[in-house]
């Protein structure tokens, strides 16, 4: 299901990357754009939370944070496509891909933290403190368990499916909160909860990932 989904996307995206390529672009240059523009969310999210409070949430930029958190998460699918179908795959290339990965989680996750503390949601930032550390440990354990040769690309909560949860999360928290009373119902309860479900999915990934290299270590 998750590779149709895939499959589906890059019929759409290939027209897009085959332009690029012949507008001289590189994956590298795709990658870097990718973290330029998750670093633009976590700015947004920090200044909702620096001129926001209890009283006032800045509901409007907690939106635009997680509409410009999806769309350049985009270019972490299109780095890919751009170094198959122009033949640029390198391994510099990949480790730079996975390390700039990183870099775009610790900014998003860390913006959404300030946020919430500022906001008065101190509970709600420590939950996104977990999410944070189950998303990093996902990715170490795959990369640990590579250098010993060993393949490890099992579980739920991988990188596509943590974009996808933080950016609904944060979009539907914003839009939310421009549109319901907040006496009725408290929207951040939304983004939260997304990062609730990234806190225990994620770390559960890992650890899912640590039992099957343990599996192949132990054959």
């Amino acid at each position: 299901m998750r590779d149709a989904l895939q499959q589906g996307i890059y019929c759409v995206i290939n027209p897009f990357v085959r332009l690029l390529i012949r507008m001289g672009v590189t994956p590298n240059m795709v990658t870097t754009i990718g973290l330029l523009g998750n670093i633009a969310a976590a700015v947004i999210l920090v200044y909702a939370g620096y001129t926001g409070s209890p009283e006032h949430m800045n509901y409007d930029l907690v939106t635009w944070a997680g509409g410009v958190i999806i769309l350049f998460s985009l270019f972490d699918m299109l780095d890919g496509q751009v170094a198959r179908l122009g033949g640029m795959s390198s391994v510099f290339g990949a480790m730079y891909d996975s390390v700039l990965d990183r870099y775009c989680e610790l900014f998003t996750l860390g913006g959404i933290s300030y946020y919430l503390i500022q906001t008065g949601y101190v509970g709600g930032a420590l939950i996104t403190f977990v999410a944070l550390v189950g998303s990093i440990m996902v990715s170490y354990v795959r990369a640990r368990a590579e250098g010993l040769g060993l393949e490890c690309k099992i579980g739920f909560m991988q990188r596509p499916e943590r974009v996808v949860v933080t950016s609904a999360g944060a979009l539907a928290t914003g839009i939310t909160g421009q549109c319901v009373d907040p006496a009725r119902f408290d929207a951040t309860v939304i983004l939260i909860t997304a990062m609730g479900i990234i806190a225990v999915f994620a770390n559960l990934t890992a650890f899912a990932r640590v039992s099957h290299a343990r599996r192949q270590l132990i054959k």
